[in-house]
């Protein structure tokens, strides 16, 4: 039967990707023409439609899961061709990132709080901001629930992709540094990959704000939520 073919779904999500690709380019990097966005919609529709079991459809794709870390690890390469870009700036990326981390964490929390939901809700909330494979470490820390970590944190990273550049632009935020260590304080990995199809600076700086900022929210989690709940 072709759905209990090997690697499948690595084919088909990789497929679904490449649309997304196509897509963007199509569109002009039309904000919703995101290729991650194009490849969940896709591929979850079909393995909802075609009722596919996700450990089916994980084991498929470990290849993808197994290629994310050394994928994080060389968004260190654009970062050093922009190293003379951190003159100067070194201090106020520091400030920027770890006031980015508290205030996100924070917010989690206290908006939770505020609109009804309970502790268990607010802390898997509270590490949304930070890199899947890091949120998903900190909630479980957290005694929050990892699963619904992850799809929240998910949805934080598409969110910032199709809607952060432009919110930056209306704040008239054009220092393409700034942007970059904005984007990739509040979408991580998914932010991330649309700063560096917007520009290089903005991607090399998403991505060492990504990774400061997943160090920092696991450190200061932890101590905010224990303040706050």
């Amino acid at each position: 039967m072709l759905l209990d073919q090997p690697l499948l779904w690595l084919v088909v999500t990789l497929l679904a990707y490449q649309l997304g690709c196509w897509l963007r380019d199509r569109t002009g990097a039309h904000p919703l023409a995101q290729p991650v966005l194009v490849a969940i919609v896709v591929v979850g529709t079909l393995v909802v439609l075609l009722d596919v079991d996700y450990a089916s459809y994980a084991d498929d794709t470990a290849l993808i899961t197994f290629a994310l870390g050394p994928a994080t690890v060389a968004l260190a390469v654009p970062l050093h061709r922009q190293l003379d870009r951190l003159r100067g700036f070194v201090l106020p990326l520091l400030v920027a990132v770890v006031a980015g981390a508290v205030v996100s964490v924070a917010s989690a929390v206290l908006l939770v709080r505020l609109a009804g939901g309970d502790e268990l809700l607010a802390r898997s909330m509270a590490p949304k901001s930070t890199t899947t494979p890091v949120a998903i470490a900190v909630a479980d820390t957290l005694g929050g629930l990892p699963p619904l970590t992850a799809a929240v944190t998910i949805t934080a990273g598409i969110l910032g992709a199709v809607a952060g550049p432009g919110v930056l632009s209306l704040l008239r935020v054009h220092d393409h540094r700034a942007r970059g260590l904005a984007i990739g304080a509040a979408s991580h990995g998914i932010g991330t990959g649309r700063a560096i199809v917007d520009h290089p600076v903005e991607g090399a700086f998403s991505g060492l704000s990504m990774g400061l900022t997943a160090l920092v929210t696991s450190v200061v989690a932890p101590v905010l939520v224990a303040l706050l709940l």
